[in-house]
């Protein structure tokens, strides 16, 4: 997996405010120097959330979430810790450098979109230019599609000959072959043999593969005729990654954010063909299934809707099947203002895009995306669509099955609703239809990783703590609070480092995370309230929740930070004086043994004293 170097995790942190990142997703209240909002990763109708500009940390004081702005990207958007990275890098226009795997030096990143650049213009002079039979044919097919003219110029459209030619032409550019290959235009020989570098591309019809800023990083090739795979696109890079990238994107922005609609399809053709018909606002993904971070960098366009027109072939069907994984609590009205309103099309008559705008026109076509169902609807509708309604059995199996597409909203009011109205349909009641969606089980959005635990939801350690004797339970409250309050205030960590690394903790979580704080400290002494978090949820990513739970703007964070500092050392030491008094119960000990432990009992149990009586409340 790909990593980062502290230093380009700190500038990411630098280039992006807290509040602004989620003030882009979710309505923010400000009360005194705080932001507050409702929670998105529970329901909730009074604000919980805090987001505090000053520590750059957000705590959810309902449901026990929190930690820094990587933490609540990741949550949202359901990525991994570079994956979040990368996109507020992105955002922040901060160019970083990949470690492990994808190694890239600084300043390579250029490098890389400079032979994709010159690529794209090499195989467009050979698609206009070239006297090549296969040239010839790629014209040919291209016209044959409706996409001559002037759209190949438009669209950076190539042809790619193969043979060599193009690492010829790179090489005479002043590119290396390592440089080709990392770039994912050419191959070297395989493992363990010898022979030349070669054109990863040959034979194919080019569509260069321009990101949001109208860089081009990938590509993608048809075959002419007969060949397989039919379709052949760039595999992952340093500068390409096609989870997040959509084709088009770069020349469809302005459309989507002039209409607050983004169209999504799946084909390059498709989003040619319609933008030459007049509707802009389309994109399509680039081999893959369409992912949440495709969702997220459509939004930053498109803020009212998002449709999916889908093919009326079966692959189409199936495609608009997969779409469901796509509901969650964001498409209801509880989300408020950051709701994303998915809806979706199946084309009639078997018909791609393509081939219903040039048959029918786009005026047609705006009347079907016009009419687009929402998503909930759309999925029930085809699920309703695959039982008999006429036989008992049937409608028992279609409420079980329509039913089911509402797990990962059951608790909404949406979701209620929905209910109902698929109740009327099946001719079941309404209550048993109620009671059948109330035992849903909502679908896991997180799978952990085979090698590594998953770490225990906020609400386990809240079960565990409720078994927990009262003594005990306070106990793990004050290593909590403790721990939390020198988090956010690193001032306060430095003065009570000596009682961070001498408390005896009862947690082995709050143990191990309290030492990576004193790391990260003894590295750099100025770290701020953000890194540590950062750095403590790297190590435990339980850390998060627990290091901003505590309320940041408590009168006075210092003295409540000594007041929990001597609780926990107070204990430590009743604790070290019990241990004692049972040792001097065993028998065995000599009477020279029985007198050392007798001293130092009567010893601490002073010292016991003297931390009593200058232990005061706050």
């Amino acid at each position: 997996m790909a990593g980062y170097s502290q230093e380009d995790i700190q500038r990411v942190r630098e280039a992006n405010d807290l509040v602004d990142v989620v003030g882009e997703r979710i309505p923010l209240k400000q009360r005194g120097r705080d932001f507050w909002c409702c929670c998105p990763f529970h329901q909730e109708k009074t604000p919980s959330c805090k987001i505090d500009p000053n520590t750059q940390l957000w705590h959810c004081f309902g449901c026990g979430e929190g930690g820094d702005l990587f933490a609540f990207v990741m949550k949202l958007d359901e990525m991994e810790f570079p994956d979040a990275v990368r996109w507020l890098a992105e955002r922040g226009h901060v160019e970083i450098v990949e470690q492990g795997g994808r190694g890239l030096p600084r300043g390579q990143k250029a490098r890389l979109q400079e032979i994709c650049k010159e690529t794209a213009s090499f195989y467009h002079m050979q698609l206009m230019r070239s006297k090549d039979p296969g040239a010839a044919s790629a014209r040919s097919y291209l016209s044959g599609r409706g996409l001559g003219g002037e759209i190949p110029r438009t669209w950076m459209l190539g042809y790619a000959p193969g043979r060599g030619a193009l690492v010829s032409h790179l090489r005479q550019k002043g590119f290396s072959f390592q440089e080709m290959i990392l770039a994912n235009v050419a191959m070297g020989p395989r493992e363990g043999q010898r022979g030349p570098t070669r054109d990863r591309f040959y034979e194919r019809v080019m569509f260069p593969i321009f990101d949001a800023r109208g860089e081009c990083i990938a590509f993608g090739g048809r075959v002419i005729g007969q060949g397989e795979p039919k379709y052949l696109n760039s595999q992952e890079t340093p500068i390409f990654h096609k989870s997040e990238v959509l084709y088009g994107l770069d020349k469809a922005k302005s459309a989507m954010t002039a209409t607050g609609t983004a169209v999504v399809v799946e084909g390059y053709t498709d989003v040619i063909a319609l933008h030459e018909a007049g509707v802009r606002n389309v994109v399509a993904t680039l081999g893959t299934a369409l992912t949440r971070q495709h969702i997220r960098a459509l939004s930053r366009y498109a803020s009212k809707r998002i449709v999916y027109l889908f093919d009326g072939d079966a692959a189409g069907q199936r495609a608009a099947d997969r779409a469901l994984q796509f509901i969650d609590y964001s498409m209801t009205p509880e989300s408020g203002k950051s709701r994303v309103e998915l809806l979706a099309v199946v084309l009639p008559d078997d018909l791609d895009p393509a081939d219903f705008v040039s048959q029918r026109g786009a005026q047609e076509l705006q009347s079907h995306l016009d009419a687009a169902q929402p998503l909930l609807q759309f999925g029930i509708d085809r699920r309703l669509e695959r039982h008999d309604l006429g036989s008992a059995e049937g409608r028992s199996r279609a409420l079980a099955d329509a039913l089911s597409v509402l797990a990962p909203i059951k608790d909404s009011l949406l979701a209620k609703d929905y209910a109902v109205q698929i109740a009327g349909r099946v001719r079941a009641r309404e209550e048993d239809a109620m009671a059948q969606l109330a035992r849903l089980e909502a679908p896991r959005v997180y799978e952990p990783q085979a090698a590594a635990p998953a770490p225990a939801p906020v609400q386990e350690e809240r079960m565990r703590l409720a078994d927990l004797p009262e003594a005990e339970r306070n106990r793990m409250r004050c290593e909590r609070e403790f721990l939390s309050l020198c988090a956010q205030n690193p001032d306060i960590a430095m003065e009570h480092a000596g009682a961070m690394a001498q408390l005896k903790w009862h947690s082995n979580l709050y143990g191990q995370v309290a030492g990576v704080l004193l790391q990260v400290l003894g590295e750099d002494p100025n770290a701020t309230a953000a890194l540590l978090v950062t750095r403590a949820t790297e190590a435990y990513p339980q850390a998060a929740s627990i290091l901003t739970s505590a309320q940041s703007d408590a009168p006075n964070p210092q003295k409540l930070a000594r007041f929990l500092a001597e609780e926990l050392a107070i204990g430590d030491q009743e604790e070290a004086i019990e241990a004692l008094q049972g040792q001097l119960n065993d028998p065995s000990l000599s009477p020279e043994e029985s007198d050392l432990y007798f001293n130092l009992v009567v010893s601490m149990q002073a010292e016991l004293k003297q931390m009593r009586q200058s232990h005061k409340p706050i």
